[in-house]
């Protein structure tokens, strides 16, 4: 069973990466810090902070190194292992690392928590709903100002500026890193060379704008949520879990579904169709997986997320940058119709664009388990 919650979390984007590919590259946790940040909507925020990590070594005139945005989720633990007896390793650990499609030996790989992050009960460092207002010595809760894709590109770029970094190799990552990625691209061209955006379409569909807001449902009808203000209370946990497991359904398909569980009962003998107290064994699966998330996972954090991919809007016009764009025809979040859509429209400005096709029954979810199937043509596009 313990097996059957790891694989289902991975779906809500936890953090995962396959022993078969993981090195021994091990990585420490570090913390930026700025005084104050000034969101685009033109709010202030104090002493804010984010984790980040790095592989490799930075060269004498700091023009090797990549950026790695993380996904809804996710955090900067995108690979590596901070301690060698780790059972698992970054998320992206198949294509980043000593040897790998974005090699460490050639590049210092970059990757950051971002603000809101939806973890702030595990091994992150974030500023969001849940940390300390220095001006009230509570939490923020829904005080905390609303912040967008471009708030956390501009943090990030203020952690490569602090490292002395004028120019990044490339800048990639998966869904909602994917988003961040175009943002990069589109708001700071002469700071990017390269972009990998990963199962993630360039312009935000009116379809995800609406699921979007099936995520966040269950976290607003739970009435612990008391309007975000629960900090010291009891948490919202159940409405939490429950947008949790929403999210990690609709990041597979339906072939997952089929192969994986079929009809199966969740206990042989309690037949669901004859009573409420039993249950499909996908059903207990998505259950588990939704309530393991939520056990390091925040709810304002998750409706904060959940208003930043809302608040999307690149102007994909202006980017630039030769465009590695890898995505999942089986994917249901960012269709892949969609994704195509983006592709053309930023080809459409001259800008050379170059796609690539994740196969499998995982949807959305190929993006990060997925990975290996496009480690020849990350690492040749990179050496172009």
């Amino acid at each position: 069973m313990k097996s059957i919650i790891r694989f289902a979390a991975v779906a809500a984007f936890a953090l995962v990466s396959s022993a078969a590919f993981s090195q021994e590259l091990i990585v420490e946790k570090k913390t930026f810090e700025m005084p104050s940040y000034t969101t685009v909507g033109g709010q202030t925020i104090k002493n804010v902070k984010i984790g980040w990590q790095a592989a490799g070594t930075l060269n004498a005139d700091k023009s090797n190194a990549i950026l790695i945005t993380h996904f809804f989720t996710g955090t900067s633990h995108a690979f590596g292992k901070y301690k060698p007896d780790d059972k698992v390793a970054g998320y992206w650990d198949a294509i980043i690392g000593p040897g790998k499609a974005i090699d460490t030996n050639k590049y210092y790989v970059i990757s950051s928590d971002t603000l809101v992050n939806l973890n702030p009960n595990a091994p992150v460092v974030t500023t969001g709903p849940a940390s300390i207002n220095p001006d009230t010595g509570k939490p923020y809760g829904m005080s905390f100002p609303l912040v967008t894709m471009r708030d956390f590109v501009n943090v990030q770029k203020a952690l490569v500026e602090s490292l002395g970094i004028k120019k990044l190799k490339m800048v990639a990552g998966p869904s909602g890193g994917g988003l961040q990625v175009y943002e990069w691209a589109a708001g700071y061209p002469e700071m990017v060379e390269k972009i990998m955006p990963v199962i993630a379409a360039a312009e935000l569909s009116s379809f995800l704008t609406g699921w979007l807001s099936v995520w966040a449902a269950p976290i607003l009808l739970d009435p612990k949520w008391n309007g975000g203000d629960y900090y010291g209370k009891e948490a919202p946990v159940d409405g939490l879990a429950q947008a949790l497991k929403i999210v990690t359904l609709h990041a597979q398909q339906w072939q997952w579904a089929e192969k994986t569980f079929g009809l199966a009962f969740a206990e042989e003998g309690k037949d669901p169709t004859k009573s409420f107290g039993a249950k499909f064994k996908i059903e207990a699966t998505l259950d588990a997986a939704g309530k393991a998330r939520s056990a390091t996972a925040d709810a304002n954090h998750f409706l904060y997320l959940v208003k930043a991919n809302q608040a999307y809007s690149a102007d994909i016009s202006k980017i630039k940058a030769p465009t590695l764009m890898i995505y999942a025809p089986s994917d249901l979040v960012f269709p892949a119709e969609i994704v195509e859509q983006g592709a053309k429209k930023i080809a459409a400005n001259g800008t050379p664009v170059q796609t690539v096709k994740l196969e499998g029954p995982n949807g959305h979810l190929l993006g990060v388990i997925g990975m290996a199937q496009a480690k020849d043509q990350i690492e040749a596009f990179l050496n172009k």
